[in-house]
Order: structure tokens, then sequence, then C-alpha cells
């Protein structure tokens, strides 16, 4: 048996009812890394030691007959923007190197308590900060469909690592589309629930009214239930929403009569590519053949998107990074007089070009003088975005669209042009400046054979009806594995 290449719910399924077990699913979980990892960089941090240790206590849980959480036992990876612990926790930065931190993110102590089995922190951008998983201070994580391309990002890790099969699904953080574009890119499905769904407590923050903790996996199904055991209210984040129920599996069904499906125009004009399109648009007839009712409109102020986005982002960044500073934690640099000597030679040191280049845009639009011409302006740009999707949703429940302009681009492309690695985000910023939940759902290839993903979007606290979407359309083909993941481990 093919341990990994099980889905998280099946492989949970099997170590409850004890034909694997839960040390053989962390095993078969690290075989695929020792075999893969030297290519792929999925992983920052591997805790080898710590995943045996957890896996037998599970297995002692079972063993007893004691009751279990829905993923007891399944080899999970989690972004290193996720706080666990005494593992570290490095934002793949130079200047976390070193940062071990005394508690875990309440999304991990969910996940721990579903039983999951922590097995390493996965590379990312720094800092959350790009969509190519090139901005990593610990170096460049590749597709595992084709290693001469990206996985997206900035959760490319975690995306690399479950299409490769290195584990059984993986957290992922969104702020601009960091788990659905990646998710994109590398085949697989990722979904980011309605903000304040998932406690902030323990994500290191990037742009705090943005960033949102989901589930990245094989399937809908297993993001269904992962979401269902990591979303709870939580005192500890001022964002967090307590709502009326976390069911989200029972949305798991294969019936879209009558679901209004509607089609921004302005997502499938120029500038998407032609494979990606078609893919879509096939994977929007199924749905339409199979009930749902189609029906094309205008969203409007998809062009102000960008500049809202990475101005918001960037001033909240620019704030939430002024406590890297060297004085309490992380890293210091060695040689300085005075105290403001070692601030600026710790940040220069500490963070990267893309992470200084949103840090001084941030702090630009927030400055005196710029502040009403730029920051306030965007804010007002966000609010009716906001009640363009309003409208938008009082005629239909679902949006679908592309998640990406085009599939991966190719190693080192993206870097040399920032402006063009921006403007990539265009179908997924929207999503989090109206804080609504999304999921990308594989659709196809193109004929690099590189994967495409479709978006569906929901109103807030809607993830339902997009889980029911995208399972629909799942039941109409099989997953597709990845090359390196169908090799034979030798």
């Amino acid at each position: 048996m093919d341990i990994m290449a099980l889905t998280a719910v099946e492989l949970a399924k099997k170590i409850r009812q004890r034909e694997i077990s839960a040390r053989e699913a962390v095993e078969a979980a690290f075989r695929n890394i020792e075999k893969q990892e030297a290519v792929l960089h999925s992983y920052v941090t591997l805790d080898r030691e710590g995943a045996f240790r957890r896996a037998e206590a599970v297995q002692r849980r079972i063993d007893a007959g004691e009751e279990v959480g829905i993923l007891a036992g399944v080899p999970v990876a989690v972004k290193d923007n996720i706080c666990t612990k005494g593992i570290l926790t490095t934002c793949s930065s130079k200047i976390l190197e070193n940062f071990v931190p005394f508690f875990s993110a309440e999304a991990m102590q969910n996940l721990e308590q579903a039983g999951a089995v922590l097995i390493g922190k996965t590379n990312m951008d720094e800092f959350a900060m790009g969509s190519t998983t090139e901005t990593s201070y610990y170096g460049v994580t590749k597709n595992p469909w084709n290693t001469e391309y990206v996985p997206g990002g900035s959760s490319g890790g975690s995306c690399a690592a479950v299409a490769a099969e290195e584990c059984a699904f993986a957290l992922g953080s969104d702020t601009g589309g960091s788990i659905r574009q990646p998710s994109s890119f590398c085949g697989v499905t990722g979904l980011k629930p309605t903000y304040g769904t998932v406690s902030r407590y323990g994500l290191i923050a990037y742009g705090s009214s943005l960033d949102q903790i989901g589930p990245i996996a094989k399937d809908v199904s297993d993001c269904a239930a992962i979401l269902e055991a990591v979303a709870s209210y939580d005192s500890k984040d001022s964002t967090s929403i307590k709502r009326e129920s976390y069911d989200f599996t029972s949305a798991l069904v294969e019936d879209v009569k009558g679901l209004r499906i509607g089609i921004p125009r302005d997502y499938f004009t120029e500038g998407l590519d032609i494979e990606v399109k078609a893919a879509i648009e096939k994977a929007i007839r199924v749905l339409e053949e199979r009930g749902a009712l189609v029906e094309e409109f205008d969203l409007n102020f998809v062009e102000y998107a960008i500049p809202a986005y990475y101005i918001i982002a960037s001033a909240e960044a620019s704030s939430n990074l002024a406590r890297f500073d060297g004085v309490k934690y992380g890293y210091r640099t060695e040689e300085y007089e005075g105290l403001h000597a070692m601030y600026k030679r710790t940040r220069s040191e500490g963070f990267g070009a893309e992470v200084k280049r949103r840090i001084m845009l941030g702090s630009f639009v927030l400055s005196s003088g710029y502040y009403d011409a730029y920051y306030l302006k965007a804010l007002k740009t966000k609010a009716l975005i906001k009640k363009a999707f309003d409208r938008a949703f009082e005629r239909y429940d679902v949006i679908a669209a592309p998640v990406s302009p085009a599939t991966a681009p190719k190693l080192g492309e993206s870097l040399s042009d920032p402006i063009q690695m921006y403007l990539g985000d265009i179908y997924t910023i929207s999503v989090n400046l109206a804080g609504l939940p999304g999921i990308s759902v594989p659709c196809g290839v193109d004929e690099k054979g590189l994967p495409i993903g479709m978006q569906l979007i929901g109103n807030c606290f809607e993830e339902k009806k997009i889980i029911r979407a995208a399972y629909t359309w799942e039941q109409s083909r099989t997953y597709q594995r990845c090359p390196i993941a169908k090799k034979e481990v030798g």
C-alpha cells in the first residue's frame, strides 16, 4: 500500500481502524522527504524525533480504545510563519533564524487536539512577501510537477510538500492569494476561509487585516475536514469571529442544482492565458451540466485591487515588522556602536530585498503628507470592492474565476520584474480585501504539463456553498498525482 497516496481523511480512517499505525504513516512521509527533499526543498525545519514521539502518543490512545480526533496519526506540515512550541519558526527570514516560540498558534493547538502529527515547518517567501517562494532566506522551493518552475507563493513549501506527498496535508496562510495561487500551481486544493474563522493568534503577522490561515490538501473533502478541525472562536485574537456553526463536512454533497454561479467578465479579458481560460470554462460547463445556473456579470473595480492591496498590505507590514529590531528575540548584528546603529544594522542584515521594499513602501504611504493621498484612498477603494462583491452575492451563490493569469513561471523569471509578480495576484487579492472565502481546485494541465486551478469564491461565512460546488466538480475527475510522487521509492 502506498500510504502517502491516500488522502488525509482516508489515512486517518485506516489509522483509527488499525490497518496502518501512526508510526508507519510518519515513516512513509519521511521516506518521501528523504527521496525528494534535496531537489524540492519544501521544508525549512524537520522534527523527526518529535514526530515519532507524537505518533506513538496518538497510537497509545487508539490502542487503549480512547476517542481520538478526526485527523489522528496523520502527518502534517505547517508553514513556517505559524508558531510551534519548541520548534524553530523563522518566517524563512534571517532575522528569525534562531526564534523558538514558547507557545503554539491556536490553529496548531486545534490540529493537535484533532490528533494530527506535526513533522516539520515548510519553506515560504520571507514573511509571506512574494508569489514564488523564491524570496526565502533558506533557498528556493521547486515545483514538484517540473523542478524548473516555481511552486507559487507564499505558501509554496506547503503546497509542494502536499503535491509531492511529503505530508498528508498542510497549513498555509493567505494574505493575497498565498494559499490559492500555489495550490493552483502545484495541482492541489487550497481553501482560504472567511476572515476571522481561523484564529490568527500565533500567526506571525504580515497584513493583519488580510491574513488568514487555511488548509492545503489533495482534495475538497480533506480541506473541509481540516477546516472543521482548525476553525474556532478565540478570545486571544481580537479579529476572531464566533460563528454559529463550524460544520463544513456536511457540505460535501454532489449537488449544484439551482446553485447560481456568477462569471465576472473582468476576470476573463486580455491577459488571461488561453489554456487557463479554456480549462476553467470547461470546468464551469461541467457544473452547468449538473444543474448550476451560470451567468456572466460585471464585477468592476478589478483594476484598482492591486494598488489598493499593495498599499494596505505594505502599510500593515511596515508596522508589524517594526518589532524585529534585534532587542528581544531573533537575529542581532555583531558589530555596532549605539542603539540606533544596532537597529539599522540588524534590520539591514536581517531582512531580504522584497521585505525591505514593502517596508519602505508602507512607511512612505503612512508618512505625513502621503497618508491621505495613498493609504486613506486605498481603504476607501477596499470598501468599494467589498460593496461590489456584496452586490454580486445578492444575485449569485458562488463566483467562478481563474486563480492566476497563467500557470507557474520558470524559476528566476518573476524576481527580475517585481511589478509583473504583483500583477499575477490580480484574481486573488480582492477576496482578501473583502474578507471572503475562496477555494482553488485543480481543473487541468497546460501543454507544458503544469497544473491549472479554478477559483470558487463565496460570500462571507458561506464556505459551505463553495465546498459543495468544488466537491461536485471534483467528482467529475480523478486526482492527478504529480510525476515525482508517482516514482517508486528506491
